[in-house]
């Protein structure tokens, strides 16, 4: 039976790479088409990235998103995307913590408090695994690294795929509830690469729940890794399964749009976004920041801490430049700044 570690560097091995991206479903983040400020009277220099989210101010717009734990490359990985994350004043995300809730010797890799003592950073938990935990047990997770927020995120359709997966998801909204009730801090609910709906956001509201991240379809699929590791492993019912569902999901634009009438204090938006223009989209869609995860794996895999720091300049740059050609002075100027969606974008608007 594979091991949570072995699984975790599987997950890790996949996910620097493109096999695992969607095939033919996008993002639909370039459905979002700005309109261009030839007159906006701005100095680019002077442009305020800043933005408050979930308790603290991040100098950008922009979380380094969920992606590991529980292995020394992982503990790796997270110290250098971490440390990035500190000195550019950005958020990041940990990965899933089940791995240090069952075997202690692998908390260690979830420490980065020591290299980014100021940023923001969100712990992680599956919502089947938290349904088990007590509270308080949840709570030491939290605490155990130190971070400012708690993803408890949903991934259903991953699950379906991996070998040995959860297949019992009753009792997650009521966990949920538990969990925003009874924890100080903050609790974001995160899908995993297949986004979530109108429908659902407003049953988390029902429930109290005032923050999420919709990690939409169109970047990583997390169907996609548990078809290739069911590859690997010779399964070749979950594989067939897999493949059928590999493209599961509502885009990511489709998600944030959505969901940005609803009045939720934080929408994150993370899935397939790639690049400054991505995050700009996502924020006129109504995003509060964006998250980046499987790029910055690659830019670190292909050019070490260098090479992950310049990719995230880049992203900032471009980001900085399209404040400016829309004649947006700051964060909250760019959400209402004129825009044009596609017509398939707004047919998922009108569905999602």
């Amino acid at each position: 039976m594979t091991t949570i570690g072995q699984r975790k560097a599987d997950h890790l091995a996949l996910c620097s790479t493109d096999a695992v991206a969607f095939r033919d479903k996008t993002t639909l983040l370039e459905q979002v088409r700005f309109v261009h400020d030839a007159l906006p009277d701005l100095d680019a220099d002077a442009l305020d990235l800043s933005t408050p989210l979930l308790g603290k101010t991040l100098r950008a717009p922009i979380v380094i998103a969920a992606m590991t734990g529980g292995t020394e490359e992982a503990a790796r990985v997270n110290r250098e995307l971490s440390s990035i994350a500190e000195e550019r004043g950005y958020g990041f995300g940990l990965g899933s913590q089940r791995a240090m809730h069952v075997r202690a010797e692998s908390v260690p890799t979830y420490a980065v408090r020591d290299g980014a003592p100021t940023t923001l950073v969100l712990g992680n938990i599956g919502v089947v695994q938290a349904r088990a935990m007590k509270t308080d047990d949840v709570l030491a997770l939290v605490r155990g690294v130190g971070a400012d927020a708690l993803c408890v995120h949903l991934n259903p359709a991953m699950e379906l795929v991996q070998p040995g997966g959860d297949r019992d998801f009753r009792g997650g909204l009521e966990t949920i509830q538990r969990l925003v009730s009874e924890l100080p801090f903050p609790v974001v609910v995160k899908e995993t690469g297949c986004g979530l709906s109108s429908h659902v956001a407003r049953r988390l509201l029902g429930v109290g729940v005032r923050h999420v991240d919709v990690s939409g379809a169109g970047g990583t699929s997390w169907v996609a890794v548990e078809t290739k590791r069911a590859e690997a492993a010779s399964d070749a019912s979950a594989r067939a399964l897999g493949e059928a569902l590999w493209d599961w999901g509502v885009p990511t634009a489709a998600s944030v749009g959505a969901l940005a009438p609803l009045g939720l204090d934080t929408v994150i938006a993370t899935g397939g976004v790639a690049t400054g223009l991505d995050v700009a989209r996502a924020i006129a869609l109504g995003a509060h920041a964006a998250g980046i995860a499987r790029p910055a794996l690659k830019a670190l895999v292909s050019g070490g801490r260098a090479g992950a720091a310049r990719f995230l300049e880049g992203v900032e740059s471009e980001l900085r430049a399209v404040m400016l050609l829309t004649g947006s002075a700051n964060v909250a100027a760019l959400r209402s700044a004129p825009r044009v969606l596609g017509s398939e974008l707004r047919a998922w608007l009108e569905r999602a």
